[in-house]
């Protein structure tokens, strides 16, 4: 069956263009709308019994609130063995969206996902992480982090602001880590190196950065 797992009230229903209904998709070919026991709804094409295609359209069963209203979580795209696959977008209530390739049902190569802060990620992506190449905007502060990711973390490239002054270097935690340079939009040039403290009991995001200078600042002539 291409059943997506959970349990709820309702049976596993299957029903086909020409309105037969059916208990369970094994061996079934073609296109037919699959409700699922935990509510949620799958319409698109199915090989074998199991979801395949390229325009298939899942949409994850949520509670409503108390106005009524339900947060979205749905994917349209591609599929292939039961899994999303190819290109595809898929929307996370209250998380943001994600436009780009998927592979064994999670986001893999190139893809785009815009959070719902407004801060916007371009880049490669491997196993549903960041990974590779990419480019995180700020969307408040207009700062960006250009580089190389693993992981879901970027780990090393440039800390970019708006007003031209950039950091290049390694990172860690997000944050710089180590041996770097600042060229500052004077065209100056400074290098050190960036520790990070942590205090056992702070959060993940809590940390402490130390900046030491080992160059002299390189100015450009005036």
């Amino acid at each position: 069956m291409a059943e997506e797992g959970g349990e709820g009230q309702q049976a596993y229903k299957l029903v086909t263009p020409d309105g037969q209904t059916l208990d369970k998709s094994y061996g079934f070919n073609g296109r037919a709308i699959a409700s699922y026991p935990n509510g949620d709804t799958y319409e698109g094409n199915f090989v074998d019994g199991l979801r395949e295609g390229d325009d298939g359209v899942y949409k994850y069963f949520a509670k409503p609130a108390e106005d009524g209203t339900a947060p979205e979580n749905k994917y349209v795209g591609g599929w292939k063995n039961n899994q999303k696959d190819g290109i595809g977008k898929m929307i996370y209530a209250g998380v943001g969206v994600y436009y780009g390739y998927w592979s064994n049902g999670q986001r893999d190569g190139e893809g785009v996902m815009t959070y719902s802060n407004q801060d916007v990620y371009s880049g490669a992506w491997k196993e549903g992480k960041k990974h590779g190449q990419g480019t995180y905007v700020f969307f408040q502060t207009g700062m960006k982090f250009v580089g190389k990711w693993a992981a879901g973390q970027i780990v090393g490239g440039e800390w970019r602001y708006p007003n031209g002054t950039r950091f290049e270097g390694a990172f860690d935690n997000n944050k710089p880590k180590g041996k770097g340079k600042w060229a500052f939009a004077n065209g100056n040039t400074v290098e050190g190196v960036y520790t990070q403290t942590k205090k056992a009991e702070l959060v993940e995001d809590d940390i402490k950065l130390t900046w030491k200078t080992t160059s002299d600042i390189t100015a450009v002539a005036q």
